[in-house]
């Protein structure tokens, strides 16, 4: 994550003194219509490709990927970040969105299948991470920080919550469990089946129980390490201007307790489109025990979990490889041993450190190595050459003890599910000033 930019002399930012999250008036759809709302709402930004892209926008003239992942004014008068600010106020003004009419959380649950998740969606108190309130737990690149603070700034709007996962078990837990058995103020469900609910709280009393249980809480980002940096860096940019305390201090979010009804991990795999399969076999064979199987797409997931213990699997396409057993020395020689264990012996670690950077001597940034978030898209990444990099998800509970711990995995270790649907609820700066 990157690190605070210097102020001015005079300039502070301050942490707040607790995990706080404010009521906002959520700027939403006016259409109550369940099949409507999902031709207007997303997936998450980075899970859209440019094929994704296109559907979307020609789902529907207002479908929020146009203002998440917006496109230059074909004009030429405008950028994009500038085209999505006129977007949003011509949406506005012709009532396609609108504010609700009282400042509120919101309950929101996912489910998928037999499978919920629950949380609060409020505007979270941006925290640095040495305040130990909000840890991330994930590296980032500086270009995805700088895409999205250029939206933010530009919009003076937060268009998708990141995601903070939290112990939970008290008053919160409580009203988030209690809320989900009134009717809902939205409720649609996405082309991959997951139905999304969502139920406002407004109550004063209830919202103050919230806040006494959530102050003595750490949470740690699950989704939205680039976001929740370019929360922070326009913060800082805001009060070195003079601004002083307003929105910017604020950022969407959706806080969900770990248990039963807290999000699921899944991998996310990488590919290094410049390594032929051929290459990395020989070259790694020094390091893991490498053993050819007979695999197809559908099994792959299978076999890793079956493992005991850190492996991969190293495919074109057509070849396949298991890799097991990484070479204790090797790996002490490549992660640095001043880290934790926990944080030394995460596959992704071993990915990155060991495989990546120090046997492959791959360049690891967003030239070099890019990534997938299912088996399929993975492979269909690697069709013209290169190498995939099929991973294992990491538990929940070692991404907590490395946030905790005040350490970062390798960017994009983890992939929360389910993911909170843009624009089912919007966050617009000047509803709160």
């Amino acid at each position: 994550m990157p690190g605070p930019e210097p102020l001015p002399a005079g300039s502070s930012v301050s942490s707040p003194p607790g995990l706080e999250l404010s009521p906002f008036r959520a700027v939403r759809y006016t259409t109550r219509d369940r099949s409507v709302l999902a031709r207007l709402t997303s997936p998450a930004y980075d899970l859209i490709d440019p094929e994704g892209r296109e559907a979307l926008e020609r789902t529907d003239p207002h479908n929020v990927v146009r203002l998440i992942l917006p496109r230059a004014d074909p004009g030429g008068g405008h950028d994009r970040y500038s085209q999505a600010a006129r977007t949003l106020a011509a949406w506005r003004e012709h009532g396609i969105l609108a504010a609700d009419a009282q400042p509120g959380l919101y309950v929101y649950e996912m489910t998928d299948g037999s499978t919920s998740t629950r949380g609060l969606v409020g505007a979270v108190g941006l925290a640095d991470p040495a305040a130990g309130i909000i840890l991330p737990h994930e590296d980032t690149m500086p270009g995805p920080v700088a895409d999205r603070l250029a939206l933010t700034t530009a919009t003076s709007a937060n268009f998708e919550p990141i995601v903070l996962v939290y112990d939970g078990g008290g008053e919160a837990t409580e009203v988030v469990h209690g809320r989900v058995s009134d009717p809902p103020l939205i409720s649609m469900t996405g082309a991959d089946g997951v139905t999304h609910r969502v139920w406002p709280v407004v109550d004063a009393t209830t919202i103050a129980r919230i806040a006494a249980d959530l102050a003595g809480h750490t949470a740690v980002i699950a989704d939205g390490h680039h976001r929740y940096a370019s929360y922070l860096l326009q913060q800082r940019h805001c009060h070195a201007k003079g601004a002083g305390p307003g929105p910017w201090d604020r950022g969407l979010a959706y806080l969900v307790a770990t248990g039963a009804h807290g999000p699921q991990v899944q991998a996310i795999h990488r590919v290094l489109p410049a390594l032929p399969l051929a290459r990395a076999v020989e070259s790694v064979a020094r390091v893991m025990k490498v053993r050819p199987v007979s695999l197809s797409a559908d099994g792959a997931e299978g076999l890793l979990a079956a493992q005991p213990r850190t492996c991969f699997l190293l495919t074109d396409g057509r070849s396949w490889y298991l890799l097991t057993d990484p070479d204790p020395a090797a790996v002490d020689a490549a992660v640095q041993r001043r880290r934790s264990a926990a944080w030394r012996t995460l596959d992704v670690t071993i990915a990155h450190h060991l495989l990546i950077r120090s046997v492959w001597k791959v360049s690891d940034d967003e030239a070099g190595v890019s990534f997938g978030h299912d088996v399929a898209s993975t492979l269909a990444a690697v069709r013209g050459g290169g190498t995939a990099l099929l991973l294992r998800p990491t538990p929940a509970e070692s991404v907590l003890a490395v946030a905790r711990n005040g350490e970062r995995m390798p960017r994009k270790s983890t992939l929360f599910v389910p993911k909170p649907r843009n624009g089912l609820l919007l966050r617009a700066y000047a509803e709160e000033i």
